[in-house]
Order: C-alpha cells, then structure tokens, then sequence
C-alpha cells in the first residue's frame, strides 16, 4: 500500500463569523477558527462591514478596505492577534 502525500494548501476559500469568532476555510478543508476580539477593528465592525473581505496576497490573506485591515492565514495559524497600539 502506498503513501499518499498530502499538500497543505493554506489559501483562503471562505470566510464566515459567529458573535464570537472569524472562521477561515482553507482549500485543504481545514478551518481555522479565531476569536474576534484578537482584531479590534473587526470585534467593532458592522456585520456588513466585515462581510465585505477580499482574498489578497495570492490567497493567503484578507483584506477589509473599510476597516483598514489585512490578515494572513499564515498569522491566523500561528495564533497571532493583532498588535497592540
């Protein structure tokens, strides 16, 4: 029986939220799950506002013109919150 290898693919396909959280689909079905509050500008938002994200950085990040605001999957895993200013 062979090995399969399998390929992490950490580019964005969807994103969605509860009160509580941002939730990121990667390509690979995995989901990262983040609480809103590590990203003020976000935690703040309308839900129009955070609804309104783009894929950017060839698929490895978010961005919310509205907000000013740009994440990465690769922060996301890593567990880092936004700094503080």
């Amino acid at each position: 029986m062979g090995i399969l290898a399998i390929r992490a693919d950490e580019r964005v396909k969807d994103v969605s939220f509860t009160a509580d959280l941002i939730n990121v689909d990667l390509m690979d079905g995995r989901k990262i799950s983040v609480p809103l509050i590590w990203y003020p500008r976000l935690f703040n938002a309308t839900l129009e506002q955070r609804e309104a994200w783009q894929i950017c950085g060839g698929g490895y990040g978010l961005h919310w013109e509205a907000l000013d605001e740009d994440l990465s999957t690769e922060g996301m895993l890593r567990g880092a919150p936004a700094p503080q200013s």
